[in-house]
């Protein structure tokens, strides 16, 4: 599987993360990623290069086209990364929420 780093590069333009979205409903041709957006096909291209170098997607060639899928297991693992750390700083916060009440309260005593 291919770093995180690259998965985040390819996540930041939000072009790719409309494909990507677009792929989570299920696969698709080249030509049918590019309808919604007004960039040209060598554009589109690019783009899906990008995240097929970041392993987010995969394609095949089915005949005169290319049809696209989202790779599950490297989205799976930018979720888990993203998980840790909204549970390690939910944490962090809530005990100097904590912290921060029970200094308050000791000073009104």
């Amino acid at each position: 599987m291919k770093s995180l780093d690259h998965a985040f590069a390819a996540l930041a333009d939000p072009t790719r993360r409309a494909i990507v979205a677009r792929l989570a409903k299920g696969d698709a041709t080249v030509g049918e990623l590019a309808e919604p957006f007004d960039i040209s096909l060598p554009a589109i291209s690019r783009h899906l290069k990008i995240l097929e170098d970041a392993a987010l997607i995969s394609n095949q060639r089915e005949g005169k086209h290319r049809r696209c899928r989202l790779e599950r297991d490297t989205l799976a693992s930018v979720s888990a990364w993203l998980d840790f750390q909204r549970n390690f700083w939910n944490g962090s916060l809530d005990r100097l929420e904590a912290k921060l009440k029970q200094g308050k309260g000791s000073k009104k005593k």
